[in-house]
C-alpha cells in the first residue's frame, strides 16, 4: 500500500470564452469596385429615365462627354459618356454639361464662372476645336457634340485641365503696366493717344482661357515656349506708348529669348480658335520686327 497520499485529479482550468471578432467594415478594393458599379448603375437608370421624359418634352441634343477620374478605379481608364439633353433655343454647350450634371450624374466636373464669355474658365476641346462652352451653340454643331478637355495639358478629372503652366508663362512676360513716371496730380490720368489706343486695343480683350495655347503645336512640343497667350501679353504692354523705356527693354530682351517669339511659326492656329478674336499671330509678327529693330546697330 502506498504512503503516499493520493493525488487529487485537478479539474482543467478553464480557458475564457473567445469572444467572436468583432465586424470590421469591409474597405476591400472589390467591395468600393462594388460601390462604384452601383454608383453607376444609378447613374444610368437616372439618365434613362430623364432621356425617356425628354423625349415626350421635345427634341434633345446628343453629347459625348469625356470621363476620367484618378481618385476613382473603375473611372481611372478614360472613356466617353453619352448624354441626351432636352434642346432648347439658344443652348450652349455649357448648357447643356450643366443639364447633364444637375439631371443624370453629380460627379460631372467641368470649370464654369460667370457665364458671360469673359472668365475664361470653360474653355473646352469641342468636336475637334478649342472653344468657350458658354459662347458655343449647340445648334450649330454637327451630333454626337463631342466635348472634351483642352489638348496638350494634364487632365485633373473629366473636363478640368491643370492651368498652373500656362499661368506660369504669363507671369514670365511681367503682364502689367510700368511707365517711367506718373502724374503728378492723384486725379491726373496717365494720358493715351487715340490712335496707339486702337493699335493695342485687341491685345488687352485676353481673358487668358489658354484656347490658344492649346491649340499651339509649338507650345506642345517646346515645354518652354512662352505661347501665344503670353507673347500676345507682352505685346499689349510693349506696344503702349506709356511703357517706360528701360521696363520695354527688359520685355523685348524676355520675348527675343530662344523659346520666345521666334519659335512662333505662323500656323494661325491661335487666331483661328481665340474667342475674343484677337490677332494673335499678327501680334508676335509684330513682335519679332520690333525684336529686329531693338538690336539693329548704327555706327
Amino acid at each position: 500500500m502506498s504512503t503516499h497520499p493520493p493525488q487529487q485529479e485537478q479539474e482543467p482550468e478553464e480557458s475564457p470564452t473567445e469572444q467572436p471578432p468583432e465586424s470590421v467594415e469591409e474597405t476591400s478594393p472589390g467591395k468600393q469596385k462594388r460601390e462604384t458599379d452601383k454608383a453607376d448603375r444609378r447613374i444610368r437608370e437616372a439618365q434613362r429615365e430623364a432621356d425617356e421624359a425628354a423625349a415626350d418634352d421635345g427634341p434633345t441634343r446628343h453629347i459625348k462627354v469625356f470621363r476620367y477620374d484618378p481618385e476613382v478605379e473603375s473611372k481611372q481608364e478614360p472613356r466617353f459618356d453619352d448624354f441626351h439633353v432636352p434642346f432648347e433655343k439658344g443652348m450652349t454647350v455649357l448648357d447643356a454639361l450643366i443639364y447633364a450634371r444637375d439631371n443624370y450624374d453629380p460627379s460631372l466636373t467641368f470649370r464654369h464662372s460667370c457665364r458671360q464669355a469673359i472668365c475664361g474658365s470653360d474653355a473646352f476641346f469641342v468636336n475637334g476645336d478649342q472653344c468657350l462652352g458658354c459662347k458655343t451653340q449647340i445648334s450649330e454643331l454637327s451630333e454626337p457634340v463631342r466635348i472634351e478637355p483642352l489638348p496638350h495639358q494634364d487632365v485633373v478629372k473629366d473636363l478640368v485641365v491643370d492651368m498652373e503652366h500656362f499661368y506660369d508663362e504669363m507671369k514670365a512676360v511681367d503682364p502689367y503696366f510700368d511707365p517711367d513716371e506718373t502724374p503728378a496730380g492723384d486725379l491726373e490720368e496717365q494720358r493715351q493717344s487715340r490712335q496707339n489706343r486702337e493699335k493695342v486695343k485687341m491685345s488687352t480683350r485676353c481673358i487668358w482661357c489658354g484656347a490658344c495655347f492649346s491649340s499651339c503645336n509649338i507650345a506642345a512640343g517646346d515645354n518652354q515656349y512662352l505661347g501665344p497667350a503670353a507673347l500676345n501679353k507682352a505685346y499689349r504692354f510693349a506696344m503702349d506708348e506709356r511703357e517706360g523705356s528701360e521696363r520695354k527693354q527688359q520685355r523685348l530682351e524676355t520675348i527675343e529669348q530662344e523659346h520666345g517669339v521666334w519659335r512662333c511659326q505662323t500656323q494661325f492656329s491661335c487666331t483661328n480658335v481665340c474667342p475674343k478674336d484677337i490677332p494673335l499671330t499678327e501680334h508676335i509678327q509684330e513682335l519679332k520686327r520690333e525684336a529686329v529693330k531693338n538690336n539693329l546697330k548704327f555706327w
